[in-house]
């Protein structure tokens, strides 16, 4: 009960921390004199109340945090900030319920870009901005970004982070303290995303639809100020430019950093994981360009490239954006670009899916397999990128690799039995528990998830948390072995 309690002190400074975020859409609904200051601020003041009061009622609690109340925490800070940030959606648009208002907050923080809205061209600007804003905090982590100011809070970070990052991020840390790693990946991510910005304003955008599109681009989430996404701007100039920052954040951002640190562009060479992840979502534009070309769905080579490059590196990256309704090529490409969305990104990326290092896992523990059946009394240790991998961790993504597939499985069936087709719905849970947003038939590019029921929109909300927390994250809670003393 301690604990528990301890839990819900930390959650109550993270509420006040996660309120100081409405300042951005502040000063967007300043500029743009979009009529909704009043309720942001009211947003704002609700939050930061909610946050002091579960604070204020705890105090007594205050303390450092296990591994096990790391987990809890996360999991409870992840469903608790997406229904503190349906407030202004709530406040703002006339309509909109509950569960389509929570399932837009956990689109945006998961970095999803599934969407229930329509008409994004005409909603305030500072709503937009709230989205997107939302999907840059996903991105990274809102819980990283607390690590690096929880030890002035009284509260060590450690296990916080261990519960959120992906991967390998998770056992090894770029500097000596947590906070300062937290800090750091921060500053590297910050750095790149007014680069991008700088980037989509000089390609022809202007600056709300620089700083949003360069918001989600980092996050990897997908979220558009238009309904027609990217192909509302109809630029090749803008589609190379958010080319290359989404295969900048499907890199791990630790392999940004030791870059950034070293000097040396060598470093990305050295990065296993990059260099096939990378390569695979290259390889797969040509590879689609070409396709379409042979199935003459456009007039020639290269602009069969310009659309399968944009389209497969948003979806593979997990993404989400779209130039055109690529639901309407034959069913290989699109097919396979959601095959790519589950493994393409890498660990440690704003990216979400398998990722990229257990699929090399994978790969290799299949040919340590044939080799030991052609030579059983071979010692064949596991290398990735020139380190032995211990065969723990390769148990760890065996069992991960289970509870993903039957996870999508048992999503998959429930949207079944609720009437949905069977295109529909596996994309559907697909996309959104690979926080890619799009899928395919009543979920495809050219639609939204407005047309599910309110079940089925828990049921894709509920993909998404388990997505973007890796699965053992949430699952865990579930087991009577994290209860027991």
């Amino acid at each position: 009960m301690h604990r528990a309690l301890t839990v819900i002190h930390v959650l109550g400074l993270m509420l006040v921390v996660f309120s100081v975020t409405y300042v951005v859409p502040l000063a967007a609904s300043w500029i743009y004199d979009d009529g909704t200051l009043s309720d942001f601020l009211m947003a704002m003041v609700w939050t930061s109340a909610i946050g002091f009061l579960m604070w204020l009622l705890t105090r007594r609690y205050k303390g450092e945090l296990s591994v096990r109340h790391g987990y809890l925490l996360v999991v409870a800070m992840w469903t608790a900030m997406p229904a503190v940030a349906t407030l202004p959606l709530l406040l703002v648009i006339n309509g909109l319920s509950f569960t389509d208002a929570y399932f837009e907050t956990m689109s945006g923080l998961t970095t999803t870009g599934a969407t229930v809205l329509v008409g994004l061209d005409y909603l305030p600007p500072a709503i937009n901005v709230w989205r997107c804003e939302l999907q840059w905090l996903g991105g990274m982590g809102i819980i990283v970004l607390a690590v690096a100011i929880l030890p002035l809070l009284g509260v060590g970070g450690r296990q916080l982070f261990k519960a959120e990052t992906p991967g390998p991020m998770k056992d090894t840390a770029l500097t000596p303290r947590i906070a300062e790693t937290a800090r750091n990946l921060w500053l590297v991510y910050l750095t790149i995303t007014l680069a991008c910005i700088a980037a989509l304003k000089w390609a022809g955008m202007n600056w709300l639809d620089a700083v949003c599109h360069a918001f989600s681009a980092m996050g990897l989430g997908g979220f558009s100020t238009h309904d027609a996404s990217i192909g509302y701007f109809n630029s090749p100039l803008i589609e190379l430019v958010m080319i290359v920052f989404m295969l900048f954040a499907v890199v791990n951002f630790s392999t940004h950093f030791l870059v950034w640190r070293s000097k040396s562009l060598k470093v990305y060479l050295r990065d296993s994981e990059a260099v096939a992840s990378l390569g695979l979502i290259l390889a797969s534009c040509a590879g689609i360009a070409l396709f379409l070309r042979w199935q003459d769905v456009y007039s020639n080579y290269w602009v069969a490239l310009r659309y399968a490059s944009f389209n497969v590196v948003s979806i593979a990256t997990s993404s989400g954006y779209a130039s055109v309704d690529y639901s309407r090529w034959p069913i290989f490409a699109p097919l396979w670009m959601m095959f790519l969305t589950a493994i393409a990104a890498s660990s440690g990326s704003t990216g979400g899916g398998i990722k990229m290092v257990r699929t090399l896992v994978l790969v290799k523990q299949a040919g340590r397999e044939f080799l030991r059946l052609l030579h059983p009394a071979a010692i064949n240790p596991m290398k990735i990128g020139g380190q032995v991998v211990p065969n723990n961790i390769a148990f760890a993504v065996l069992g991960f690799i289970f509870l993903y597939f039957m996870t999508v499985v048992t999503l998959t069936f429930i949207l079944l039995i609720s009437g949905m087709d069977f295109i529909s719905a596996f994309t559907a849970v697909l996309a959104s528990i690979n926080n890619c947003g799009p899928g395919l038939g009543k979920v495809g590019p050219a639609s939204t998830y407005a047309g599910l029921t309110d079940f089925q929109t828990w049921v894709c909300t509920t993909a998404m948390l388990v997505g973007r927390l890796e699965i053992f994250t949430v699952l865990i809670l579930f087991t009577p072995q994290f209860w027991r003393r």
